[in-house]
């Protein structure tokens, strides 16, 4: 009988009516496939299980993370390789799974069940969220959807973003950047597009580990509330504005932005922040910081968008980032997401699209994690940081080939009069003459 690799490799050419676009390494230790190609291993049958049982990302995902299918080679040609597999042909079973009446396929796949073992396949692994219980984006939900993701460690933020600790994408000036230039510039950017100067007020909703709230204090003397869900984070900030001796300019909040009631504000800034309020709550979400600000008051939001579907309706979260990174996230098309910022009262003022930007960041914590690799493991688990490397490297491709993108929206809160407070000349950024 033919060894593993070989068979796997001439079922799921006869059921997929293509060849594999990289090679198998399989349980047995034979291999076949394309030469030069990326070879995926597949440690144990459980992994073909996994896929069979979950075609498409989260079938793979499970294995990927359980230790039981690995790449070697270049991880993101891989993934590029087998895209139209995995995200084309992905979705539940009973959706991907139709009547076959061709006996040599139905034989095929009678030998690929054979081939794989006795299903079904062994539990998720254990960094999957599986029990989620109350209404969507409700405050109780929300909150466990951010301790997942966030209060993962901050040494291991730390190790994956480097000493600026900015969760969001760079904006790089110059490719030959380092990271923390690009950050830098990132949050300078920021900063101007909100025109803020000495004593404004600044809400950062999501703020994170503190980087743009110390950025906006200590270069614009800014007064900043920052508010975010995570106490991990929470914390973190306050020791770096402690040590900075910036707690007269700036306060730390376990906040969600939705019970904030002590402004108006002159700035709001929302920094990858928005990808987590759901579009059940997206037209609230518009309303309540526009309620934060005062007439005239600019807002700067930054948002991943997805690009729009032919059937809205038909939109699904993806998979693997709803189970293992970011539980009840929603991507908008970026239409979408200005039409309910005007239909709040805002007027949108500049929309810079920076997709390109998330590629090359993405990339450099992935080198980040991979440098630190035995590291990031004694800190989270193996699983958690397998997660790690698969989201953030596929990540980077559905930027790079324009499935994802993401912008920086500056709105404001102009008054009945029409004085915008806007300088004439396009992206001054200052304040009008």
């Amino acid at each position: 009988m033919a060894d593993a690799a070989t068979r796997l490799t001439a079922l799921a050419r006869e059921l997929l009516g293509e060849a594999l676009p990289v090679r198998i390494r399989a349980w047995d230790g034979s291999e076949a496939g394309p030469p030069g190609a990326p070879v995926v291993v597949l440690h144990h049958r459980r992994a073909l299980r996994r896929l069979l049982w979950k075609p498409g990302e989260l079938g793979l995902a499970r294995a990927w993370v359980a230790g039981e299918l690995d790449i070697e080679g270049d991880l993101y040609r891989a993934l590029d390789l087998m895209a139209g597999l995995v995200w084309d042909r992905g979705g539940d079973p009973k959706d991907a799974v139709h009547p076959v009446r061709d006996p040599r396929l139905r034989a095929a796949a009678r030998e690929l069940l054979r081939l794989a073992g006795p299903l079904p396949p062994p539990a998720p692994p254990a960094e999957e969220l599986r029990r989620r219980t109350g209404r969507l984006h409700t405050r109780r939900r929300d909150k466990r959807a951010v301790s997942h993701h966030y209060d993962v460690g901050n040494a291991f933020y730390e190790l994956v973003l480097g000493p600026s600790m900015v969760y969001s994408c760079a904006y790089w000036e110059r490719p030959d950047a380092t990271l923390e230039e690009a950050q830098r510039d990132k949050l300078e950017l920021i900063c101007r597009k909100l025109g803020l100067k000495e004593g404004d007020r600044l809400l950062d909703v999501g703020c994170g580990w503190g980087s743009l709230a110390l950025h906006a204090a200590r270069h614009h003397g800014a007064q900043v509330v920052g508010v975010t869900l995570s106490a991990e984070q929470a914390a973190y900030a306050r020791k770096r504005v402690a040590e900075e001796g910036l707690a007269d300019r700036i306060e730390i909040r376990v906040q969600d932005y939705r019970d904030v009631r002590d402004g108006p504000y002159d700035a709001v800034s929302s920094i990858g922040m928005a990808e987590h309020v759901g579009s059940v709550r997206y037209r609230e979400y518009a309303d309540d910081l526009y309620a934060l600000l005062k007439d005239g008051g600019r807002l700067l939001n930054h948002q991943i968008a997805r690009r729009p579907e032919g059937d809205e309706a038909a939109y699904h979260v993806d998979e693997f980032i709803d189970a293992y990174v970011f539980p009840d996230g929603e991507l908008a098309p970026l239409g979408r997401t200005l039409s309910t910022l005007e239909d709040a009262g805002f007027e949108a003022r500049d929309v810079e699209a920076i997709r390109e930007h998330y590629g090359l960041t993405l990339r450099q914590w992935v080198r980040n994690l991979e440098a630190g690799w035995e590291r990031a493991v004694r800190l989270t688990t193996p699983g958690r940081a397998r997660v790690w490397r698969l989201y953030m490297a596929a990540s980077a491709l559905s930027f790079e080939r324009n499935r994802i993108g993401v912008n920086q929206i500056l709105a404001v809160r102009t008054p009945e009069g029409g004085r915008s407070g806007m300088p004439l000349r396009s992206r001054s950024w200052g304040s009008a003459s």
